[in-house]
């Protein structure tokens, strides 16, 4: 019973020293922190919106040529 009681003493103390040991942020480096995350995701979602843009330019496009090959067949088969 001593040897466990001493085992469980032993354990708190070395969770207690590693525990208090545990590097705490400032304000400022919490806020500074925060400022770069956001900074990041305004990038991401910036360049995400680049790309829908780019992919909706294309399918614009895209659709815009094929209706002119429709168009041109439609006129080609009122001429025949």
């Amino acid at each position: 019973m001593k040897n466990t009681l001493l085992t469980f003493a032993l354990l708190f103390t070395i969770t207690t020293v590693f525990t208090s040991c545990r590097d705490e942020k400032t304000t400022r480096e919490k806020v500074e922190e925060s400022i770069k995350d956001t900074g990041d995701d305004i990038k991401d979602a910036a360049e995400d919106t680049k790309e829908a843009v780019k992919d909706a330019s294309e399918d614009v496009k895209e659709a815009a040529k094929e209706a002119k090959e429709d168009a041109e067949d439609m006129v080609d088969d009122e001429k025949h």
